[in-house]
């Protein structure tokens, strides 16, 4: 049994860890920002903290208190409504947390005597828009991501950088697909999905961008995995089938009973919603699971977004799937 301390607990990941953490036999402490949140830590059996992970005393004290033995960082405070026109000014917040509460948590991880670090990274968008449709982790990330991009991608990069080469720590970046499933945007109720429903997510041009999925309980599975066991390094947590956005996107609506998804020329598209979005649905790459299979000895039960977006976007009992 370890003692772990996971920031970011009542977050779409963070909800479904936990319970799997304890299941396993894990200590658990869960922080979050605000006191609202402690029945649900405590719900899924974990010791709440609240406070503010951009507070670096704060964060330092309460990884003290705690002494972990792993340090869970699955920060985000990505809007439930995206508004993907603003898509930078969105995501400032979820990169502050990548940068300062990276750097927070890392200091309070390294001073309470820690031995290994586990980091919420991102796969899709961040690689580079070159070669094949499916990348490793050895493959680059975008040199030159539309405007709108740049300064999450360089909170990604600082996160992951930061985790990589802290000393005394086993530091492992866990880059995840999409997540689909309960309690994410795309899941029942989820905001994507109604925008779907609605037919207000149209394909883009051809819709040839790839998309790499997970579910959010394979999402938790694997971090539990990684929490356990595996060596230092970066990880992509997808399944097995990165599919285009003119084929994913036409399967999920089928799968909630919508109309297909509206069309619209690459120019529209540029014009309504920004060149991120353009780029996001005709020439983002996917990822491959291989490595985390191979090094984590996991492996997606959900494996493919096919199985998934019929089944899995509600409660679910995971076991049933094939």
């Amino acid at each position: 049994m370890m003692k772990v301390f996971v920031a970011g607990a009542t977050g779409a990941i963070g909800r479904r860890l936990i319970p799997v953490l304890v299941k396993a036999g894990h200590s658990v402490v869960g922080m979050a920002r605000t006191l609202g949140k402690v029945a649900v830590i405590r719900g899924a059996g974990a010791e709440p903290v609240i406070g503010d992970a951009l507070d670096d005393r704060f964060v330092t004290t309460a990884v003290a208190r705690a002494k972990p033995d792993v340090v869970v960082h699955e920060l985000t405070a990505i809007p439930s409504q995206l508004n993907f026109r603003k898509f930078d000014r969105e995501f400032e917040p979820t990169n502050r947390l990548r940068i300062k509460g990276t750097d927070h948590l890392l200091w309070a991880a390294r001073a309470a005597g820690a031995h290994r670090f586990v980091a919420q990274s991102f796969a899709g968008w961040p690689y580079a828009r070159e070669g094949g449709p499916v990348k490793t982790e050895e493959d680059p990330l975008d040199p030159n991501p539309p405007a709108a991009l740049r300064r999450s991608l360089e909170a990604i990069r600082h996160l992951e950088a930061a985790v990589l080469r802290i000393e005394g720590i086993e530091g492992l970046v866990l880059r995840y697909g999409a997540f689909y499933g309960p309690g994410t945007s795309l899941g029942h109720g989820g905001s994507i999905l109604e925008e779907i429903g609605r037919r207000r997510f149209p394909i883009i041009g051809g819709g040839t961008g790839v998309w790499s999925f997970i579910h959010i309980d394979d999402a938790a599975r694997a971090t539990l995995a990684a929490i356990e066991r595996g060596a230092p390094g970066v990880y992509n947590i997808v399944d097995d089938e990165p599919a285009s956005v003119s084929e994913w996107l036409p399967a999920i609506a089928a799968a909630i009973g919508a109309p297909p998804p509206r069309r619209v020329p690459t120019f529209v598209g540029r014009l309504v919603i920004g060149e991120h979005a353009v780029v996001i649905m005709t020439s983002i790459r996917g990822a491959s699971n291989w490595k985390a299979k191979r090094e984590l000895s996991w492996k997606p039960v959900w494996t493919t977004w096919r199985d998934g977006f019929r089944r899995g976007l509600s409660e679910a009992e995971p076991n049933s799937v094939a």
